[in-house]
């Protein structure tokens, strides 16, 4: 891990919890190759499985079989331990050589995956992550983001550079916190790195790592601004009629994080309130590191503490630009505010195929 600040801020970074490393033992990756390619020889590569795998026949298969893989790889997806919110486990089944090109756009991603030529390196790949994602918790996937899919593919998409989404490239992709409008969002983030030549950089900030003054803090704590949809998602969401949200909550582990600056209309606020979301972002930027993903290395992260974002890039459109997965995670044992449950999160609704909790959210 590297600092993405500059190199007289490294002895503040000495003082911060560090981002733990978890190594699985290399017999952990052979066991969830074997269990994944296991499931995909039965349930079959077809376009029906592959679409949103969710398809009832595989999510059996899924939730009957992840307990069978190694304690070690449970107690790898446990949610990651200290301030920095966020751990890095590596030994994945990536076989980068076997992956074929980096897909143009997350359609034709999701298109291989139903392709029986491509069933090694397509859906066995879907597959182990959602039992990995299944160790750590529920996965699901939203009906207005790759069509419902369980399994994101995250890439340089032609036409999309200078968004604020996972489909940019040439611009930053500023700090957020994932589907920050939505209460139903994930508790985990799970990215999963496939290729990644350019080295091209994620980066993490954790709000229990900053500091904020007690009059800060209580202006953060109160619901002044709306977070909306981002485009992924579409575009078109009315930001008059959109409930105001807190950006800072409270949890008897420390302090909550609600935070996307790119869809939060700040022109809205007051000059105290801005000043002090200003200063936030910040101090998020004071603390912020960079971890460039190599393949096989999955990148978990507490998403109601820490915001991610991922530094700026030139896509080649050659096959061989960064390529990553990407899972949703909720953790059923977690409870967000109560007033979150009153909260349409904008119409879009969640696929929650292993949800135990499936009134909770819209």
């Amino acid at each position: 891990m590297k600092s993405v600040l500059s190199e007289r801020n490294m002895l503040h970074h000495e003082k911060l919890d560090p981002i733990e490393r978890r190594d699985l033992p290399e017999s952990a990756t052979r066991a969830i190759h074997y269990l994944a390619a296991e499931i995909a020889v039965t349930v079959g590569a077809t376009p029906e499985i592959a679409a949103t795998l969710s398809h009832p026949v595989l999510l059996r298969h899924i939730d009957a079989k992840y307990g069978r893989l190694p304690d070690v790889v449970h107690e790898a997806m446990r949610p990651p331990a200290t301030a920095a919110g966020v751990a890095v486990i590596s030994r994945l089944p990536v076989v980068e050589d076997a992956l074929g090109p980096t897909p143009f756009n997350w359609e034709e991603a999701a298109a291989w995956a139903g392709d029986r030529a491509r069933r090694s390196t397509s859906l066995e790949l879907d597959i182990a992550l959602l039992l990995l994602a299944r160790c750590a918790g529920e996965p699901f996937g939203w009906q207005g983001q790759q069509a419902g899919r369980l399994v994101n593919n995250i890439l340089p998409t032609p036409g999309h550079e200078h968004e604020q989404s996972g489909a940019s490239s040439t611009t930053l992709l500023s700090p957020h916190t994932e589907d920050a409008f939505h209460p139903g969002r994930a508790n985990l983030l799970m990215l999963g790195c496939l290729r990644n030549p350019d080295r091209v950089a994620t980066t993490v900030s954790s709000i229990r790592q900053v500091e904020l003054d007690a009059a800060q803090w209580k202006l953060l704590r109160t619901a002044r601004l709306p977070i909306l949809p981002d485009i992924s998602y579409g575009d078109g969401f009315d930001d008059s009629t959109a409930p105001p949200v807190p950006t800072v909550g409270a949890d008897p582990d420390g302090p909550t994080l609600r935070f996307d600056p790119a869809y939060t209309p700040l022109d809205r606020a007051d000059d105290q309130f801005r000043c002090a979301y200003q200063h936030l972002a910040g101090e998020l930027e004071r603390v912020s590191r960079t971890t460039a993903l190599a393949p096989g290395e999955l990148l978990l992260v507490d998403n109601d503490v820490v915001v991610h974002g991922r530094v700026p890039f030139t896509p080649r459109y050659d096959g061989t630009d960064r390529w990553l997965k990407r899972v949703n995670i909720r953790l059923p044992q977690r409870r967000r505010a109560v007033g979150e449950s009153a909260e349409d999160g904008y119409g879009q609704r969640v696929v929650a195929p292993f949800s135990t909790t499936r009134g909770q959210h819209p």
